[in-house]
């Protein structure tokens, strides 16, 4: 992954780190594939909260792709998706 990609791309999780922090949780990149699907690991409570795809989606994923819109999807390699 570029650094400049990632650089965005950490801003922009940055942006809702505070929160999930709060709740005891963090967020962090796995990878990035060649079809711009960034993969990040739910850490901390985020990890285990009954609350964590919906913070994956509406959350982690509209930062990300309203900062980097070429990104088409984010996915938790560590959260089972209901």
């Amino acid at each position: 992954m570029e650094s400049g990609l990632r650089e965005k791309i950490e801003f922009a999780l940055d942006t809702i780190r505070p929160y999930l922090e709060a709740d005891g949780g963090n967020v962090r990149i796995v990878e990035l594939t060649d079809d711009y699907v960034l993969k990040i690991e739910m850490m901390g409570n985020c990890s285990s909260c009954p609350m964590s795809s919906m913070t994956l989606k509406a959350g982690v994923e509209e930062a990300i792709k309203r900062a980097i819109p070429e990104i088409t999807r984010v996915e938790a390699v560590n959260l089972s998706m209901a």
